[in-house]
């Protein structure tokens, strides 16, 4: 099985809309080390964050924050260690604009 280690996604999600941040591939499953939100505007923000197991519907059981308080021009470090299969899906959900989202680990092929 062959590791990659990387950057797994980036993203700038548009303001409160559920917004799919990385998708496991095929064949692949995925393990997420860390995930970086940071608040470019000088307005707290609130944040959401959680994972769709083989792309199933959104439920409350798959949330790993929910309105999580992001002060103005700031960053919030997770070190998650969350392990996915293929399909998976780890989303975001903004109160506003100008959040960025970058998502780092390894893929396993």
């Amino acid at each position: 099985m062959a590791q990659t280690y990387k950057v797994l996604a980036q993203a700038d999600p548009a303001a409160t809309t559920a917004t799919t941040v990385y998708t496991v591939p095929a064949a692949t499953t995925a393990v997420i080390s860390s995930v970086v939100i940071a608040n470019r505007s000088g307005s707290a923000q609130t944040f959401r964050l959680y994972v769709r197991v083989a792309a199933a519907v959104l439920a409350d059981t798959q949330y790993l924050a929910y309105d999580m308080n992001l002060p103005a021009n700031d960053t919030i470090f997770l070190q998650l260690g969350l392990t996915l299969a293929a399909t998976d899906l780890l989303c975001a959900y903004v109160s506003a604009q100008q959040v960025s989202i970058n998502v780092f680990g390894v893929e396993n092929t």
